[in-house]
């Protein structure tokens, strides 16, 4: 038996990787994919603040509506009126005092505070970061052939039996100024008038 070795040259292994012009090629694709994604997840987080802010100043909106539409309801007459202020008097029935209750919008602050004076003293903040606020006062008999209201003279704000209010409220969101509420509005009649 004859034996042979038979020898193998070995050859050149080649290593594994990248060459410069793909490692450039994937990283441009991976920063491309990098902002895309970025931009996905920016716009949904504005979103989703967005919807959180229209439904959080929904709520308090109502809230406020509610709140002045049963205050507003129970009072006597108006006393005194402007487009930012109102003053109403009433008589508590339980206790048989006589109160002022009172709607200031404050410009400055974005505000809308409600306050009783009288046997029951109470200041509350109804609505805030509120943009523009407005009332308005009209007389008890409409007008002929609509549902629309007389507007009450400034001079005589006892001959309101209806005051409306209507306002836009707004919010930062991610550092961008935004509507997030649509015009809110309402007509309140004094129901002792």
């Amino acid at each position: 038996m004859e034996c042979t070795i038979t020898s193998t040259t070995a050859t050149k292994r080649t290593r594994g990787g990248f060459t410069l012009v793909e490692l450039m090629v994937a990283s441009g694709i991976g920063v491309i994919v990098f902002v895309l994604a970025a931009t996905i997840i920016f716009f949904s987080a504005r979103s989703f603040a967005a919807l959180t802010n229209y439904v959080d100043l929904d709520r308090v909106g109502r809230n406020a509506l509610d709140t002045m539409s049963t205050e507003i309801r129970q009072v006597d007459a108006l006393t005194s009126f402007a487009t930012n202020k109102v003053v109403f008097r009433g008589t508590d029935p339980i206790s048989t005092g006589a109160y002022l209750l009172t709607y200031t919008y404050d410009p400055s602050k974005k505000t809308l505070t409600g306050e009783f004076t009288g046997a029951r003293r109470e200041k509350r903040v109804l609505l805030s970061e509120c943009q523009t606020f407005l009332f308005s006062s009209f007389q008890r008999n409409p007008m002929n052939g609509s549902y629309d209201q007389y507007p009450t003279d400034p001079n005589r704000p006892d001959l309101c039996k209806l005051v409306q209010v209507s306002w836009v409220c707004s919010r930062d969101i991610l550092g961008k100024k935004a509507n997030t509420e649509s015009v809110q509005s309402a007509k309140f009649v004094i129901r002792k008038q």
